[in-house]
């Protein structure tokens, strides 16, 4: 398969809840990272396992693309979006019934015809809005966030 066709048949697994059409798109020793894993995990069924904790907390779970990706024929960076309703706790985070838009990147390394490397960058920070866990971007929460954070309030017009 070519780098395009082996990333949106991850984006594809990703969207059907299909953990076993991990394996055949990924290298034995494949290794997956994203924000939310503390360390790179490694080989198609560890991604399965990680995909169906994303998938118990987000059921209508899906990965889309957010325009065309750029390769060199090795390497591809894939836009891509994730879209769902939180309805399932995910780790110690409990449902908060929101829908979200996560916005990434998927980075993947290829070799041989198989995805050897895995990383996703998203906002974390925009996603933790989103889930209101932070306060929304503007309210008295976010000044008092960041007041708390040592950035201070100023009036507007004030010098520093």
């Amino acid at each position: 398969m070519s780098p395009e066709e082996l990333v949106e048949g991850f984006l594809a697994a990703w969207s059907a809840h299909d953990g076993d059409a991990f394996g055949p798109l990924c290298a034995p020793e494949v290794s997956y990272e994203d924000a939310t894993t503390a360390e790179p995990i490694e080989g198609a069924s560890a991604i399965a396992d990680h995909a169906e904790r994303l998938w118990r907390a987000i059921p209508d779970a899906r990965l889309e693309s957010t325009g065309p990706n750029l390769t060199d024929g090795r390497y591809v960076a894939a836009p891509c979006k994730l879209l769902g309703s939180h309805r399932g706790p995910l780790d110690e985070l409990p449902a908060s019934g929101r829908f979200v838009i996560v916005h990434g990147v998927l980075m993947a390394e290829v070799e041989d015809g198989r995805l050897t490397r895995l990383r996703v960058f998203f906002d974390r920070y925009d996603a933790a809005q989103q889930l209101g866990i932070l306060p929304s971007p503007g309210t008295m929460g976010e000044k008092a966030l960041l007041m708390l954070r040592g950035f201070g309030l100023r009036l507007r017009g004030e010098s520093p």
